[in-house]
């Protein structure tokens, strides 16, 4: 079972955005897609580039670096050149607490 970590308030995602967060001195990446939080590693899995400083449309994250793809509901690669998937995250919201599961 994941312990949660408030990493800060769910506020500060605005819809269509997306934003790192330290969480047990790992960087992960929260998106907000039609007011849904998704945590995911903020690590691009092709050369260590940020996700959360790409782009973001709907569910599709795409890493500035090379282009790289990811679904940030799953985290599957939708398109290279990364080939491995990253890691989600639980995520949770009590109150104005955003909590990320590690």
């Amino acid at each position: 079972m994941a312990e949660f970590i408030t990493v800060g308030r769910p506020d500060e995602v605005p819809e269509g955005e997306m934003r790192q967060f330290q969480v047990g001195g790992e960087d992960v990446a929260v998106a907000n897609v039609d007011g849904e939080l998704h945590a995911f590693s903020d690590v691009c899995t092709h050369r260590q580039c940020s996700l959360a400083e790409g782009d973001l449309e709907g569910t599709t994250v795409t890493c500035m670096c090379h282009g790289s793809e990811f679904d940030v509901t799953t985290g599957d690669v939708l398109g290279g050149p990364a080939t491995e998937p990253v890691q989600t995250f639980d995520i949770a919201v009590e109150g104005d607490e955003l909590k990320i599961g590690i």
